[in-house]
């Protein structure tokens, strides 16, 4: 090999032209190395951001069913306290919002954290009960007052130079639904307790809204109103023809045995009036549903409708029905089938908190949890409310 053959191979006799190209490529390397780098930069970014925001989902979930690695403070602090009993975390946690302070109750207990209490109300909207139709308020007082105008302001007719004769005021009634307690004690072993699968917090949701919404089930419909929700079968019940505010009309089933044709579900209907029959619901229990079902009319088609869209409720007469179960049976003199606005006729009033005190030493080697919350309940208005009698008249 010659001298001229070792400088072209080597670079140190290229030409002009081929020491450009040569620059270029290195360049062209370089940048494409540098734009890996960014790329791999950004899809890093990118891929802490996406965790970030699912982390974010995931706290502002109200369920309690998964857990999640970062907990709020406060639910951190309460899942301690029912653990083991260490409320240093909620007695030193200072957290905004009213609703979610860990102050002491006076007669013991902490609030539940929020996530917990909207898990348990959450259940109670859902479970086979009035507080599906009613007014459902809160309250940070112990009684809520309704004002009812039974009748409108008066009104009249008048020319242009006629005077204009003095009308008639509207009467207010003014009804108080105190609040009561209601509480819960479910027990679990502190073997459970002390296992770190086992999610004290979605099972104490679970057994306390089953006891509360069971307990306020029958207290709207038959309660006496003695340290509970007073139930709007409670009050006096006379015939629709003479009903007066303050009590509730009924329409006879024109059977001392049953409901008969079903003509005596028309005339409940139509004893409501209508501004409150548009908003207006049957209410009975499972038993009178099923004889219900098998009522036809003149034509054979029967009278109950199923929902069209699944969790729809059925319809009687083009009316919603809801199944409560704390309702009478057919039976003579019962009042198996309430009809109306519910949400004008009956009123719920509670206080959006719910408090939990842990009693290690009660029941060992359980520990019992005492559960309770506010909440009181009454008829508001006794004209959106009609009920059928098992009865000849």
């Amino acid at each position: 090999m010659n001298k001229t053959e070792t400088k072209s191979r080597t670079g140190e006799d290229l030409s002009p032209v081929a020491r450009v190209n040569a620059a270029m490529a290195g360049l062209i390397g370089d940048y494409r190395a540098l734009q890996a780098e960014i790329e791999e930069k950004l899809q890093k970014q990118e891929e802490r951001l996406t965790m970030l925001d699912q982390k974010t989902a995931k706290a502002n979930r109200p369920a309690l069913s998964t857990r999640t690695e970062v907990e709020a403070p406060h639910q951190k602090a309460f899942d301690a306290y029912l653990r083991s009993g260490d409320d240093d975390g909620l007695r030193g946690l200072e957290l905004e919002g009213k609703a979610m302070s860990s102050a002491i109750n006076s007669d013991g207990g902490y609030l539940v954290d929020p996530q917990t209490a909207e898990t348990i109300k959450s259940s109670l909207n859902t479970t086979a009960s009035i507080r599906q139709i009613a007014n459902v308020v809160n309250v940070d007082a112990s009684a809520f007052d309704v004002l009812i105008d039974q009748n409108d302001t008066g009104a009249g007719w008048a020319n242009e130079t006629g005077s204009a004769a003095e009308t008639g005021t509207p009467t207010i009634e003014r009804i108080s639904i105190p609040l009561y307690e209601l509480n819960a004690m479910p027990k679990v072993s502190q073997r459970l307790l002390d296992d770190s699968a086992f999610d004290v917090d979605a099972w104490l949701a679970g057994r306390i809204a089953e006891k509360f919404a069971r307990a306020e089930a029958g207290a709207f419909v038959a309660g006496d109103g003695n340290d509970k929700p007073r139930g709007f079968l409670n009050h006096t019940i006379v015939e629709d023809s003479t009903w007066t505010w303050g009590n509730l009309g009924y329409v006879p089933s024109g059977s001392g045995t049953g409901i008969g044709d079903g003509d005596a579900l028309i005339d409940v209907v139509y004893a409501v009036n209508a501004p409150y029959r548009a908003n207006s619901t049957f209410v009975m229990n499972s038993k009178t549903a099923g004889a219900l079902r098998k009522l036809k009319d003149a034509d054979g088609r029967h009278l109950w409708a199923d929902g069209f869209a699944f969790g729809e409720p059925g319809r009687l007469l083009g009316y919603p029905v809801l199944i409560a179960e704390d309702m009478p049976d057919i039976e003579a003199d019962s009042y198996p089938i309430a009809f109306g606005d519910f949400t004008a006729g009956y009123t719920i009033a509670e206080r959006p908190d719910l408090r939990v005190l842990r009693d290690p030493f009660s029941a060992k080697p359980h520990v019992l949890f005492y559960a309770s919350k506010r909440v009181g309940g009454d008829v508001s208005d006794f004209a959106a409310i009609k009920l059928l009698r098992i009865a000849v008249s």
